[in-house]
């Protein structure tokens, strides 16, 4: 049995500090605020964020889009190097670029942050790096929790997630039933790795025996450097090619599972769109990843992004606008290819049908990637 402090059992005692974590508080307000508008009000610190909701007034058929994420084993390398205040943007571009798919507009997004012990200047930076995140994708940081949990997690273990509603008008929901045959597929560049499929990355860097501080001639940076690259956030852009565009039929993040997966569960059934591998020089992460690994192609493909983040589905008369929109936000963007009817080619490594739960479209592949 393990011994009684004399002045008794406190919490403290236990392992939690609630001074840090009010210290933290403190450090990570103005970050906060600066994601604040007129809409939202109470400022930090209330037991519930309010925004004022009176702009939906205008909407005909207001509906809410929800999305939650957190940023999978990339925080591994985060706490490694000891650098907290980019996973942030990696946080909500995972959370807010979902609901962009729908056409919706982010509002609110909240955080949780579970760790082994306040620290409150990294508990600060990581905060920034959501704020900063928040302000990038146009949307108000209105609440957020750290927990502290000694016993569960180790000392400087930290996990992050966070959830986000938006609003979009019924009229203009996108998705899969707005998607027609001719139909253009055009591709948004990823910045890098974004935030998925770090387990297998990871391994294979263990695998070459590269540490984080491995320069790789083909990255032109350390390892460390490149895999914590943060991940594109595509919302206001999308958001505004869905006002702009009305031949836009359906936006795919594409994150877990790969770019086939992801465009798969944005069309419907019967249609089938066709992706050409060579459409673009493969960014070297990317391939650097799969020779240092051998890992397969169609493994890797359906694990990573392949340098593509976000893909819009769009009527072929409004294809090179939109391309030219993306390009002129400073996000290349490039036609894949197109969307027809499916030819009942049977599901295999090229051919992807239905993803996720979704009982949707075809995604054809073909080619070869071009580094």
């Amino acid at each position: 049995m393990s011994s009684v402090p004399s002045e008794g059992l406190t919490y403290a005692a236990a392992g939690v500090d609630t001074e840090a974590g009010d210290k933290a508080v403190e450090l990570m307000k103005a970050a906060v605020a600066k994601t604040h508008g007129p809409e939202v009000l109470g400022g930090v610190g209330a037991f519930a964020g309010l925004f004022d909701a009176s702009a939906l007034k205008a909407y005909d058929r207001p509906l809410l889009a929800s999305s939650t994420d957190g940023v999978g084993t990339k925080i591994v390398i985060a706490r490694a190097l000891g650098v907290h205040d980019t996973i942030g943007q990696d946080l909500v571009a995972m959370v807010v670029d979902d609901i962009v798919v729908c056409g919706a507009k982010p509002l609110v997004m909240t955080d949780y942050i579970a760790c082994g012990r306040v620290v409150p200047e990294r508990i600060a930076d990581i905060v920034r790096g959501i704020a900063e995140g928040c302000e990038m994708a146009g949307v108000a940081l209105v609440g957020g929790e750290t927990a502290e949990h000694p016993g569960v997690m180790e000392p400087d273990d930290y996990d992050v997630a966070g959830a986000a509603i938006g609003v979009v008008e019924a009229s203009r929901l996108l998705g899969p039933e707005r998607v027609r045959a001719g139909d253009v597929v055009v591709a948004m560049a990823s910045s890098g790795l974004h935030s998925n499929g770090y387990s297998l990355v990871r391994r294979v860097v263990e695998h070459a025996g590269w540490s984080l501080s491995t320069v790789v001639p083909e990255l032109g940076r350390t390892v460390g450097e490149e895999l914590l690259e943060p991940t594109r956030i595509y919302s206001q852009l999308c958001v505004s090619m869905a006002e702009s565009f009305d031949g836009l039929r359906a936006f795919s993040h594409v994150t877990g599972g790969g770019l086939a997966a992801n465009l798969a569960r944005v069309l419907p059934k019967g249609l089938a769109a066709s992706v050409a591998r060579d459409a673009w020089d493969l960014p070297a992460v990317f391939s650097v990843v799969q020779a240092a690994g051998s890992v397969p192609w169609n493994d890797l493909e359906s694990t990573l992004n392949m340098g593509v983040g976000m893909v819009a589905v769009v009527a072929p008369s409004e294809a090179d606008a939109l391309i030219a929109a993306s390009a002129a936000a400073g996000v290349p963007a490039w036609t894949l290819g197109t969307v027809g009817a499916d030819a009942g080619l049977p599901t295999g490594p090229d051919v992807v049908r239905g993803a996720k739960g979704v009982d949707g479209g075809t995604v054809v592949l073909s080619g070869t990637y071009r580094a």
